[in-house]
């Protein structure tokens, strides 16, 4: 039986990576902690089948194909998932548990379809590898078996909450600790989920909304007032224990259920807060979102008898008219504490617009200091609108400038979610300008922007496909320790993408990373092992690797080298030894049997397997030889 085509391989490579991205996710926190937890489980238990299908690398039937299909399909649809429950609003999450424990049934179900369709027997896999993928098979048809078992105590503490004006404080207090809601922060993020659930609208009734408010400014009384050891500040609960005890329902937003302070009227004649109606139009909607009728226009008429009243209310309530409307205007609590000032940002974004080069220049380097800063100011900037700017921004014939944009860029991709609005604003061809033209600086910060952008897989083709390959092993070659280290990390995950394994190849990626590997002292050896083990996987990769002569080099890494880059190199082995008889008698010749029989025994498990599989060519070598 021959090797795998190419197409095939992509296909068990991909579902490798599939595995380490659900491997990867962030613990649970919330009523859906159990389903989640066991599903991570599962999948992770599945890891070894794609391994070792990716180091013996042989032709698969088509009916094992279609099965890994599925499963591909099937994890695709587990991240989705997995994502959904383990964000947004975790109220909005236990008042919905029934319907996500349909879900994850319904993809538990999928995944043992899907394995179902692989015929363990029919691959040529370990033992213990088939035993393993056959429990957790069973595993899977367990979990189909069994129902979700509700949580009665949450379900009547969560009806308790709605019904009563003034429920138990241990009600509260049991929903604040099973929901994970203990603190002023936690109620914060709560507060601005539930506003981006109204915002995005997605399938989610008003009375949901309403009832999941609700919850949220009871549970709010009870962390502040109810329990001193609760970390809010001084300022906080002395802003719930002197304010009125019910703002007017028409004074509120019906989008954030807040006090309005700058009421504005559309084409239905509800009223609104500015900045909230404004970010529901900038997202898109042409309905009024509470009577969902279609808005004549889009513009937004000032209420001023509305503001007037509220201004008269605070004022006989001893109330101060909030100076931004929290959920809104994107004021939120960073890490420091401290809120972020949209007013400042806003003013900030001005210079970048229609300032002058020197405005710019510092306007650019402030956005860079506050995308640093904390994960709150991320979201602010980039909902304020910043990233099209900051884009445009990296064209500038000015260096500094430059550096600042691509910078802020940078900072603010670590937010998944600006991800896609920097791809979406065009970025990525400017961005590998600047690594091919700008100062080293500039390059090496682009170099870890494409890094960061090149996290989600769609992202993996446009950057390869805008010419960021060979700048990336320009910087390789030419930058300085950290800017080699930037371009490493983002050749390596580009490569997983079989397209840009070519690219690079056709780049002439081998040659600088067998300079990086031999020079011992120079602190790239790891990055320079893990791009080789990957390249060597393509066809076209192991010949350019071969050329290069590399065994004495990837023999004194096995005998010497770190856990990881002894495995690395191991797999590199591998990859040529296979099908190649020449290099199996240049191993030979260099005494590569001895150390590979301490790895055998001493390596990762992974590492094991690789020297197991070239150990048992070089005795097949040995065989032929003699007879």
């Amino acid at each position: 039986m021959g090797p795998m085509d190419d197409a095939k391989k992509e296909v068990v490579s991909q579902l490798g990576e599939l595995i380490k991205d659900i491997s990867g996710l962030p613990e649970c926190r919330n009523v859906s902690k159990e389903l989640y937890s066991d599903l991570v489980r599962r999948v992770k238990l599945l890891s070894p089948l794609f391994e070792e299908l990716e180091d013996r690398d042989e032709e698969l039937s088509d009916d094992v194909v279609l099965g890994l299909e599925a499963l591909k399909i099937a994890f695709i649809r587990a991240i989705e998932l997995l994502r959904s429950v383990n964000e947004g609003s975790k109220i909005f999450q236990a008042l919905q548990m029934d319907k996500i424990a349909v879900k994850f049934r319904q993809l538990t179900e999928h995944i043992e379809e899907a394995l179902t369709q692989i015929p363990c027997d029919k691959l040529n896999i370990s033992e213990e590898v088939r035993e393993q993928i056959e429990l957790v098979h069973v595993q899977f048809k367990r979990a189909m078996g069994r129902m979700h078992s509700p949580d009665l105590q949450l379900e009547m503490d969560l009806a308790m909450a709605q019904k009563e004006k003034d429920p138990d404080h241990s009600i509260l207090k049991r929903l604040s600790e099973k929901l994970h809601l203990r603190t002023i922060n936690d109620l914060k993020r709560e507060s601005i989920a539930i506003h981006d659930m109204v915002i995005s609208s997605d399938g989610v009734q008003d009375h949901c909304f309403e009832t999941m408010s609700l919850i949220l400014r009871k549970l709010k009384d009870c962390v502040v007032m109810g329990n001193p050891n609760f970390d809010a500040s001084e300022d906080e609960k002395a802003l719930i224990k002197h304010r009125s005890p019910v703002i007017p329902d028409d004074f509120r937003c019906p989008i954030s259920l807040e006090l309005m302070k700058d009421p504005v009227i559309v084409s239905t004649g509800q009223t609104y807060e500015r900045s909230c109606i404004q970010k529901w139009l900038d997202a898109g909607h042409k309905t009024c979102p509470k009577t969902q009728q279609t808005l004549l226009h889009t513009a937004l008429t000032p209420n001023y008898v509305l503001k007037s009243l509220i201004a008269l209310w605070c004022e006989s309530n001893g109330v101060e008219l909030p100076k931004k409307q929290n959920n809104c205007s994107n004021s939120r609590s960073g890490a420091g504490g401290s809120d972020c000032d949209r007013a400042a940002i806003d003013a900030l974004l001005q210079k970048l617009a229609n300032g002058n080069s020197e405005q710019q220049r510092a306007a650019a380097g402030e956005l860079r200091l506050l995308a640093k800063r904390n994960a709150d100011n991320r979201v602010c900037i980039a909902e304020a609108g910043a990233i099209p700017l900051l884009v445009e921004l990296l064209s500038s014939t000015d260096s500094r400038t430059q550096e600042h944009a691509v910078t802020a860029l940078l900072n603010l991709s670590i937010h998944e979610a600006n991800k896609g609005s920097i791809v979406n604003a065009g970025a990525i061809p400017d961005i590998v300008d600047v690594l091919k033209n700008g100062s080293m600086e500039a390059r090496e910060n682009a170099a870890a922007t494409l890094f960061s952008l090149s996290v989600l897989d769609e992202n993996k083709v446009a950057i390869g496909a805008a010419g960021a390959i060979p700048a990336l092993i320009n910087l390789l070659c030419q930058g300085t320790p950290r800017g080699k280290k930037d371009a490493a990390t983002a050749i390596f995950n580009l490569s997983i993408y079989q397209g840009n394994k070519v690219r690079a190849l056709k780049a002439g990626i081998v040659a600088p990373l067998m300079g990086l590997l031999k020079d011992a002292g120079g602190g790239m050896m790891d990055e320079a092992l893990a791009i080789l083990a990957i390249l060597a996987s393509h066809q076209e990769g192991k010949a350019a690797i071969g050329q290069a002569e590399p065994m004495p080099v990837l023999v004194e890494v096995i005998r010497t080298g770190s856990p990881r880059n002894r495995e690395n190199a191991a797999a590199v082995f591998w990859s040529l030894c296979t099908g190649d008889v020449q290099c199996l008698r240049i191993a030979k010749e260099l005494g590569a049997e001895e150390v590979l029989k301490e790895l055998s025994e001493n390596g990762t498990d992974r590492a094991k397997r690789k020297a197991a599989s070239v150990l048992e060519l070089l005795q097949q070598v040995e065989a032929v030889c003699v007879s």
